[in-house]
This record gives C-alpha cells, sequence and structure tokens, in this order.
C-alpha cells in the first residue's frame, strides 16, 4: 500500500478519536443546563445531543474551511502528515486533561493550539511551512474574546427580558413550561454544536487528504461528512459527567428559565458565528458565559466566581498548553525517524 495513504488514513483515525474525545468532553455544552433543571432525563438530553450534532455537522462547511486552509499552511507529503498527527495528539492530551479534572475547556482551541505547536515545531527543524498567523488573529483570537462577552451580556438581558414579560406567572406553571421549552433550546444548542465542534474535525481531515496528495482542493468529501458526524454522535451519546456536573451544577443552579435563555442565547451566537462568518469559537466559552449571565441576573453572588475563575484559567491555558504537547509529540516523532 501507498506509504503516503497509510499516513494519511492513521491521521484520519487520529483525527476521529480526537472527534470523539471531542463528543465526550463537549456533551455537557448542549445538556448540562436541561439535566440539572429536569427538563429532559440524561439518557434522552444525550440521545438528543448526539442527532443534533449529526444533523448540525452538515451546515458546517465554513468553519471546517478556516480550519483546514486558515490556520497553516502544509506542503504535501509525509513531514506534514506528521504534523497533523502530533497536533491532533496535543489536542487529545489536553481533551483528556481537562476532562479529567471536569474543566470545561475547549476543544476547538485544543485543536487549534496543537495544529500552531506542532507546525512550529516543524518550521524550527527545517519544514516547510507556516502559521497563518493574520488568520489565527481574525478567525481564533478576536472570537475567542467576543464570543463569551457577547454571550455574558445577551444571556443577561434574555433573561432581564424573561422576567419582565412573565412577571405575573406563578413560579411552578411557570418552570413546567419552561421545562418543555428547554427540550427546543437544547435541541438548538445541539445543532449548533454539530455546526461548530464536528465541522472543525472534517477540517482537519481535509487538510489530512491534501497534505497526503489524496486530493487537490479543500472541498468536503461526503463521507467525510457522515463520518465525523456519526463519530462525534456516538462520543456525545457516551456522556462527559465530571464537566456536565460542573457546568449544570457548580457554576450556579438553574432553573428551567435561566436554562432556556442560557442555551438559546448561546446557540444564537453558534449560529452567527459558524453561518455567517465561518469562526471556528468555542461553545464551551459561549455556553459557560451564557450560564454566568444568566446567572448575574439573581444576583452576581449567586455565581459561583470561584468556579468561573478556574475555568477561565483552563480557557487562557488550553492553546498555549495543546501547543507545547503537541511540540513536544512532534519533536519525539521527528526523532525517533531520525
Amino acid at each position: 500500500m501507498d506509504t503516503a495513504l497509510v499516513g494519511t488514513i492513521v491521521v484520519i483515525v487520529t483525527a476521529m478519536i480526537f472527534n470523539y474525545t471531542n463528543g465526550f468532553h463537549d456533551a455537557a455544552n448542549a445538556i448540562a443546563t436541561s439535566v440539572s433543571t429536569r427538563a429532559l432525563t440524561p439518557r434522552v438530553a444525550l440521545a438528543m445531543a448526539a442527532v443534533g450534532n449529526l444533523v448540525g455537522s452538515f451546515f458546517g462547511a465554513k468553519v471546517a474551511k478556516t480550519v483546514g486552509e486558515g490556520i497553516v499552511k502544509l506542503p504535501s507529503g509525509s513531514q506534514s502528515l506528521v504534523i497533523v498527527f502530533a497536533g491532533l495528539l496535543g489536542a487529545i492530551v489536553w481533551n483528556l486533561i481537562t476532562w479529567y479534572y471536569g474543566l470545561p475547556a475547549s476543544s476547538s482551541h485544543s485543536l487549534i493550539g496543537g495544529l500552531v505547536g506542532a507546525t512550529l515545531a516543524a518550521v524550527a527543524m527545517g519544514v516547510n511551512g507556516s502559521v497563518q498567523w493574520g488568520g489565527i488573529v481574525d478567525k481564533v483570537v478576536v472570537p475567542m474574546v467576543i464570543s463569551p462577552v457577547i454571550g455574558l451580556v445577551l444571556g443577561y438581558l434574555v433573561m432581564i427580558a424573561l422576567m419582565w414579560l412573565f412577571r405575573r406567572y406563578a413560579p411552578g406553571k411557570l418552570n413546567r413550561g419552561f421545562r418543555y421549552a428547554q427540550t427546543a433550546s437544547a435541541a438548538a444548542m445541539s445543532l449548533g454544536h454539530g455546526m461548530q465542534d464536528a465541522a472543525k474535525t472534517m477540517g482537519i481531515v481535509v487538510l489530512a487528504l491534501v497534505v497526503g496528495g489524496q486530493q487537490s482542493d479543500y472541498s468536503i468529501p461526503l463521507w467525510v461528512y457522515f463520518l465525523t458526524a456519526i463519530v462525534i454522535a456516538a462520543g456525545t451519546f457516551s456522556g462527559g459527567w465530571r464537566v456536565i456536573r460542573t457546568l449544570g451544577r457548580r457554576i450556579i443552579h438553574l432553573d428551567p428559565p435561566q436554562g432556556f435563555a442560557a442555551e438559546t442565547t448561546a446557540s444564537a451566537v453558534l449560529y452567527v458565528a459558524a453561518i455567517g462568518f465561518g469562526a471556528p469559537i468555542s461553545t464551551t466559552h459561549t455556553i459557560t458565559a451564557a450560564i454566568m449571565g444568566v446567572g448575574a441576573t439573581k444576583r452576581l453572588s449567586a455565581v459561583r466566581w470561584g468556579v468561573a475563575g478556574n475555568i477561565v484559567t483552563a480557557w487562557v491555558l488550553t492553546l498555549p498548553a495543546a501547543a507545547i504537547i503537541a511540540l513536544v509529540v512532534y519533536l519525539v516523532a521527528h526523532l525517533a525517524a531520525g
């Protein structure tokens, strides 16, 4: 069998392992609020999240294009496949570390950090390639800062609006109604997660196909859509209960109207970023910020800011940590091959 083809297959399999960890790591993004408010049972919520990820992936072509073409520029050849492989391993390791400690860090930024770290290591070793810093600033760093701020402010405003609109309703009746409404908002959140996170893996698979010489352009084959969607759906259905507990209970105890407001806010931000701008934003950052904004309407002290601070620390560390891990992986692989 052709060496380049074997290398491409290895990278695609590794991408699917990352995709699976992304599914169980970020399952909390779509279902934590619905589970914590008892709007949905855990199994029903996970099944809904899996289906939403499956469907949403078919609407994420712009995000896939950004990840495949806009982060790093690599020539065709086995060295580039090693770079992509090392980047994926960096992302997988950081995903597992943050999952173990129950921190809802960004799988998206793990992936981007891994790619950047591996590429920088390769360039330092004389490989022809480059990091597209302009694309990273425009499509990653700026959205990374803006999307949580929008989620926080919009979550606060949406919750204030709901409190005013339903101010005359009895709490019991209101909670029952919003438990039903959360079925729709959780489904919307799952769809947005598929648009973003499944699409990022699709971009990596296409990058591997191009640098591995298996195709000449960055178009997404139909089988890539199905394979990526099925794997992330399987990962989602396996659950990520450590992270679910953090998002659903440890930041703030949510009631159904608050859960609905947080999910509606986050899904709206995800849709605009994916369809409007093709920006690979973090679903984790967006829903966490929306939960904080919604919780702040009760009173600022209702949000456990210490837990929130730990989460923000994980956000800040994700890009450089995944980059360092990927850099080390590449250097080890390079030395082993040499």
